[in-house]
Formats: C-alpha cells, structure tokens, sequence
C-alpha cells in the first residue's frame, strides 16, 4: 500500500518543524507499514519552508519531496500538493502545517478504511491552547468539532485529518476550486462535491492530531469573523454545487433562524456571563454569513498569518 501524506504550509516554520517531527513519530501495530511518501507545498515565494524540507530529508525516515507553489492562496497550494503525490499512490492523506499527528494517527486511519470500505475517511482535531488563552475560551468548546464514532457515515471532509482514495482526487476533475483559495472553505466544496458523487465517507474516532490555538485566534473579534466567514462559505458552497431557488429559500430561511436564535443567547448573556454572550453572537454572525453568502459576500481570513 502506498500513502502520500500532503502537507501545505505558509511562513510557519515552527509549526512545521513539529508536524514533520510528528510525521517522523507515525507508528504501525496494528497493519504493516505502507509506503509512506511526504509532500510538502511551500506557499511562500520565499521558500523558507521548502529549504528547511530540503535540510532535514536526510533526518526523516520517510522519503519528502518539496516545492513552492507560488500562488497565494489554500485551494492552489493544496491543488499543486495532490498534483505533487505520486501518481501510483493508493491512498492521499493530508494534515496542516499549524498540527501534529499522534504516533497511531495514520494507522488508524486506514484501519477504519479497510474495516469500512471507505473512500474519505476524517478524523478528530484536538485544540491546544496557548500558555495565557483565557478560561472562557476553553469553558466555552468554541475550538472543539463534533465528534463521531468510528465508521459513522457522514457528509463532510476535512484537509486538516483526512484520508483519501487516490482515484477519488483523480475522478473529480478540478479537485479545489481556487475561488476559495484566500476565503478558506475549499475542502467544504470538494468534499461536498465528493458527497454528491456518492463516495463513501466514514469518520475514525481514534485518528488524531493536535492544533494549535494561537492567542491571535482567542479572542471575540476572531471568533465572530469565524462565524460570519463559516456561514458565508457554506452558502458560497451550495451556490457551486447545488444551485437552484428551493437550496437559496433553504438556506436563507436556516440562516435567519440562526440570526435569531444568536439574539435569544445575546440579551440573557450580557447578564449571564461572556461564554453565553459569545455563543449567542457565534450563532447571529453564522446566519448573517449565511444570509450575506447567497449573494456572493466573502471575508478573505487568509490574508491574515496566524502562529509561528
């Protein structure tokens, strides 16, 4: 068998230097060891990242190529990282360059490949927190994803921990659109994309990594940006993929029910505390994102670098 882990990374250097480490760490108990090819997309023209590839090959134990992708933007790096795989590669999995992966995490992965006959198989991203992020953050899991159990079928992906048949990226034609390419959001139109074509998509609960939470990220001004450019990212999505009148009286009508739930949390949390006044607020800005994205509206967050 043989697995191409795809890594993008963007001036994050220490990130990067923790997630290869990690990588280097990957254990196998369970199955034989696959053919394991590392590929690294440095999205810095300055290539700061894919020299620091090319010192350290010599010190992994598994083969890494690298390479800059010039073009700003998630959707071109992560299209260049998947162009970059090798093209007899069984299966590509993907991590970001602000994780790191647990020693069973790839294991695990395929485990619940092969117990389930799964094409996309995602994982759990566990949040850690920098020394200084306040309690309320913590209190108030506004950095913790659902959780599923091993082999539920579910409808999404992520490219931050996910497993994928080769020939699932190799059918879907164009695999990220580049319209999301500074917005964030183009693994939720391909893996929509991937749901529609009806490939089977499972969840491992015991496949982890770790992410980290910068300060930068901790705060109430990031968390309601997040909200309004998740909610508009998901409307921009169902725009591409299912267009029609009946998904945008949907998802206008899901996204003024959010609104209003949002102002049901906001008023009893401006006396009940900031974790309730927080969610409220999420949940207004989710909606309004949703409402604004039916007519195009967008917040490019990746122009902004967070963490080291």
């Amino acid at each position: 068998m043989k697995v191409a882990i795809c890594v993008i990374t963007f001036r994050r250097p220490e990130g990067l230097k923790r997630l290869l480490g990690s990588l280097n760490r990957l254990e196998f108990k369970k199955l034989p060891p696959p053919d394991i090819q590392l590929v690294v997309v440095d999205n810095d023209p300055a290539g700061l990242g894919h020299a620091y590839c090319q010192r350290i090959q010599s010190e992994l134990k598994w083969p890494l190529t690298s390479c800059v992708e010039p073009r700003r933007g998630v959707a071109a790096a992560r299209n260049t990282s998947i162009a970059r795989a090798p093209a007899d590669a069984d299966f590509i999995a993907s991590i970001d360059d602000d994780e790191w992966a647990e020693p069973n995490w790839l294991e695990e992965l395929l485990c619940a490949q092969q117990a389930h006959d799964a094409d996309v198989v995602s994982g759990v991203v566990i949040p850690e927190f920098e020394k200084g992020t306040p309690d309320w953050i913590k209190k108030g899991g506004f950095f913790q994803r659902r959780r599923f159990r091993t082999g539920e079928r579910v409808r999404f992906g992520i490219t931050g921990n996910a497993l994928v048949r080769a020939s699932v990226y190799r059918s879907m034609g164009t695999v990220f659109d580049e319209q999301f390419s500074l917005t964030g959001g183009e693994d939720m139109h391909f893996f929509t994309r991937v749901w529609i074509a009806g490939y089977k998509m499972i969840y491992a609960n015991e496949a982890i990594v770790g992410e980290t939470v910068p300060a930068s990220r901790a705060n109430v001004k990031w968390l309601v940006m997040r909200a309004y450019s998740g909610g508009s990212i998901r409307s921009r999505c169902e725009r591409a993929v299912m267009p029609s009148l009946k998904m945008w009286c949907r998802r206008f009508a899901f996204g003024a029910g959010r609104m209003a739930q949002g102002v049901c949390l906001i008023v009893p949390g401006c006396f009940l505390g900031r974790v309730l006044l927080v969610k409220g607020l999420h949940w207004f800005f989710v909606g309004a994102g949703m409402v604004a994205g039916l007519v195009g509206a967008r917040v490019e967050q990746y122009r902004q670098i967070h963490g080291k």
